[in-house]
């Protein structure tokens, strides 16, 4: 078995893909239907021919550049599995500085939190969030349908169903209420730069999802003026943003009544999550 995944890493490593040891690995442990961390203890001393057939079938999608976790159907995210597919975004490691802020801004885990998730996709933020706040409940919301059911999906996985509401529509439009903590990734690729990011990104991910117009913006632009409505007094909007897009994100903000509080930076030191409130409350500090 050695010897197989040997051959599979080298034709991955052929065609630049990183970390090909482990790749090859997850996916010939996915083809033989096992866990990788015991292929090579519960692998058939002699593949069957649809077991190699199965193998060829997924090293020649990875070879053309599809992403591992949408040949495999999952993305871990906040040490949690997800189920993914071609209308969800990947969960990025980026995206867990928005959990982080939240964990620090809300330290008490057993609050009785409202939080809502605008552009869920998968489910990854708001669920994250929820399985460190077990006394809390959420709404996330999505323009898309098959979005929603992968969302739906994990949160019946991660045992969530009862303390979570998927709703189909565009940012606060089908939402009641108010809440604690508002959550968002929205899309902030301007349109030009889609073409030079990861084949994995722009041809995989969808585009509902990457592509933040001319300038990266029109996303924030529309949703901004929307998040005081349903913003508790004392909550707070946690926002991901591009790493060079902290001033204007700011700036738009500032323009629709919130104020920005600080702006945390991701494990490579980017700014990446805007955390905001309604202006009111204190003296605005930028990072």
């Amino acid at each position: 078995m050695q010897d197989i995944v040997s051959r599979v890493a080298k034709r991955l490593w052929q065609v630049g893909i990183e970390n090909e040891d482990y790749e090859a690995r997850v996916l010939v442990a996915y083809a033989l239907g096992l866990p990788s961390a015991t292929l090579y203890v519960d692998a058939p001393e002699h593949l069957s021919f649809r077991q190699g057939m199965d193998i060829e079938h997924y090293v020649e999608r990875r070879c053309k550049r599809e992403p591992l976790s949408k040949i495999i159907g999952e993305k871990e995210f906040w040490s949690l599995p997800f189920k993914v597919s071609k209308a969800t975004l990947d969960p990025r490691p980026d995206s867990e500085t928005l959990i982080e802020a939240v964990l620090e801004y809300f330290p008490d885990h057993l609050a009785n939190l409202r939080f809502l998730d605008i552009g869920t996709g998968s489910g990854c933020l708001l669920l994250a969030a929820l399985q460190e706040f077990p006394n809390s409940t959420g709404v996330g919301v999505d323009i898309s349908a098959d979005a929603l059911k992968i969302a739906k999906y994990n949160a019946v996985a991660l045992g969530m169903t009862a303390r979570t509401t998927f709703l189909e529509g565009s940012w606060t439009t089908p939402v009641a209420g108010v809440f604690d903590v508002i959550l968002s990734n929205p899309p902030y690729i301007a349109t030009a730069e889609i073409a030079t990011l990861a084949p994995e990104v722009k041809e995989f991910d969808p585009m509902l999802a990457l592509d933040g117009g001319d300038d990266g913006l029109e996303a924030y632009r529309q949703l901004m003026p929307l998040l005081g409505a349903v913003l508790q007094p004392q909550g707070y909007v946690f926002l991901e943003i591009g790493y060079t897009q902290q001033a204007d994100v700011t700036a738009l903000a500032v323009e629709a009544g919130l104020e920005v509080i600080v702006c945390k930076q991701d494990l490579a030191g980017n700014p990446r999550c805007i955390v905001a409130r309604k202006s009111c409350q204190r003296k605005s500090l930028l990072c």
